[in-house]
């Protein structure tokens, strides 16, 4: 088994059918060559993220490549929320067979908090993205503390992630991606009990902090 079929199968998500698991490798592979070519991506920290039980992967938002890009580094399938208005044939079996939820873009926060604690319930993986958009310049954004409820109600281990180049490769008002270097990083994670611990805005500043140290940043506003 070559290394790169050996990375996709270990990202399977387990549980599923083998066809399910075939589509989702097939894909994967597909977006590793894709990202390899184009961006000579880069990832490290995969130890850091668990093997299993809920997971919430917590990341800085530089493009709409986000998403896969988490996609190919993670080492089990994460789940992703996308606008309804994806979901149409054939778009929308594609994305939902790789574990997008759809929403709706105005009052589409409740159905996306209980999508993600559908999965998180089910000891899945999910991504958030705490600044609430793309951002418009690169640099961190102030963190929403959104998450930290789903993390508790979920029972969830958060893996802080950092991606850097994303926004060079593929800015807002883009259409078609730039080739450019992009990396992701995933921090130490922070457990259930460390969670417990901590009120929001102390976890939302300890996210940010580990975010911002994989990018090499000074973490300011954003703490």
């Amino acid at each position: 088994m070559t290394r790169r079929t050996a990375a996709s199968s270990e990202n399977s998500p387990p549980g599923k059918s083998a066809a399910a698991r075939g589509w989702y490798a097939m894909c994967w592979c597909v977006c590793w060559a894709v990202c390899k070519v184009l961006f000579r991506f880069q990832y490290t920290g995969r130890a850091n993220v668990p093997r299993s039980g809920p997971l919430l992967v917590v990341s800085n938002h530089q493009s709409h490549l986000d998403p896969v890009l988490i996609g190919v580094a993670c080492p089990r399938q994460v789940g992703a929320l996308a606008r309804k208005s994806l979901f149409f044939w054939p778009l929308g079996w594609m994305i939902r067979s790789l574990g997008a939820v759809p929403v709706e873009r105005g009052g589409g926060a409740i159905g996306g908090i209980k999508a993600i604690l559908t999965m998180l319930r089910a000891g899945d993986a999910a991504i958030v993205f705490p600044e609430g958009t793309r951002t418009h310049d690169g640099k961190l954004q102030p963190f929403q503390a959104g998450f930290c409820a789903i993390a508790r109600r979920g029972g969830a281990t958060i893996v802080p992630t950092s991606i850097d180049g994303a926004y060079a490769a593929l800015p807002r008002g883009a259409i078609l991606p730039r080739l450019h270097l992009i990396s992701l990083s995933f921090g130490p994670p922070i457990t259930p009990d460390e969670i417990a611990r901590l009120t929001d805005d102390q976890l939302v500043a300890l996210t940010a902090s580990r975010i911002a140290f994989e990018k090499g940043l000074a973490c300011t506003s954003v703490c």
